[in-house]
């Protein structure tokens, strides 16, 4: 079944497998898709679905050194020059759109104040184009300014429409600034914002109904991560994290959004991932780990057995621009190489080589 086809809102995906949101920080300073890029993108359309790495709606929401945007002509252009690739090559791909909230520096966005739903820094370092340093505390979004920021996502989910994209993945896992609201140790705030799982949910809500008003909700999907706890976004109270992320799906159903995505270390024996799946009751995707490597066996399962529609996948597809052939035919596979996933050239990114006969 990992290799039937399947619908995704509007488009038909030829199989289950779908390319990860992976950072890799080769869009240079002003965060313009180079033909490099491209080339990254291209080879890897055979996999039922593409999800862009992680894009910026505003400068203020960048979050690392060489990150791309979905805000300068340039930044567009380069974009979709990637999605006319992908297509070319009978690919589908969403732009994943992220605002990093809290993790990021002012020596990384250009100078942009950070903000977050609270003023509470992360604790650690962030790699900036001057070096490591510190996370900043930073500045707590008032009520005033929320629409604001919600207008940012709705403008970069316009912008990547407008570059060719097939729909949006609005970022709401790992820690940045949506997930940031779901969390009790990133938001203390004592307004509607904050504090009761409703209350601390409702800004995600906010962002996907305007996301979804403004390009359609056949082509908006959305990750979480709920018990992940990364980057400050920790959630270990088990009733808190049920009732907030049940708050969150029971009211993201109703949308009929494209998908939900699920990353999560234990989607098979967690009553709450699967609580989710039926709750949202629609396209539903799974991811089995951050930095942890799903395998072929796992992801096959996973659909067979009925846990996901379909299997998000990281480091197989990026060592392997033909995984699926691969997987399809049970043939050797290239193991990737953690040391050039954030470096700036070819090596590690473009020169993984296709399977020869």
């Amino acid at each position: 079944m990992l290799f039937s086809p399947m619908t995704l809102g509007e488009l038909e995906l030829p199989n289950r497998l779908v390319m990860a949101p992976l950072t890799r920080v080769r869009s240079g300073r002003e965060g313009i898709p180079s033909p490099l890029v491209v080339e990254h993108y291209r080879q890897r359309a055979s996999l039922g679905l593409i999800i862009s790495e992680g894009t910026y709606p505003s400068h203020a929401g960048q979050g690392f050194p060489g990150q791309p945007g979905l805000v300068t002509e340039e930044q567009l252009k380069g974009w979709a020059d990637v999605t006319s690739a992908v297509h070319a090559e009978g690919g589908r791909i969403f732009a994943q759109v992220m605002h990093a909230g809290r993790v990021t520096h002012e020596d990384t966005n250009g100078g942009h104040q950070v903000v977050a739903p609270s003023a509470i820094a992360i604790d650690g370092e962030t790699r900036t184009y001057e070096g490591k340093k510190r996370f900043p505390v930073p500045h707590a979004l008032t009520a005033e300014e929320l629409p604001g920021i919600v207008q940012e996502f709705v403008a970069g989910s316009r912008n990547a429409i407008a570059a060719g994209f097939d729909g949006v993945e609005l970022h709401s896992a790992n820690g940045y600034l949506l997930h940031e609201f779901l969390a009790p140790s990133a938001n203390q705030r004592d307004d509607i914002y904050g504090g009761s799982p409703a209350n601390r949910a409702r800004f995600v809500i906010e962002v996907t109904r305007a996301v979804v008003e403004a390009v359609g909700a056949d082509r908006v999907g959305i990750r979480i991560s709920p018990e992940h706890n990364v980057q400050g976004a920790i959630e270990r109270d088990a009733a808190d994290v049920n009732e907030t992320y049940k708050v969150l799906v029971d009211a993201l159903a109703p949308l009929k959004l494209a998908y939900l995505s699920v990353l999560h270390k234990e989607p098979t024996s967690s009553e709450l991932v699967q609580d989710l799946r039926t709750r949202f009751g629609g396209t539903f995707l799974l991811n089995s780990g951050f930095g942890v490597i799903t395998t072929r066996e796992e992801a096959k399962t996973l659909v067979a057995d009925g846990h996901a529609d379909a299997v998000v996948v990281g480091r197989p597809a990026i060592a392997n621009p033909d995984l699926v052939r691969r997987w399809r035919e049970g043939l050797p596979t290239n193991d990737a190489d953690p040391a050039t996933f954030y470096t700036d050239d070819a090596k590690g990114y473009t020169d993984y080589p296709a399977y020869q006969n």
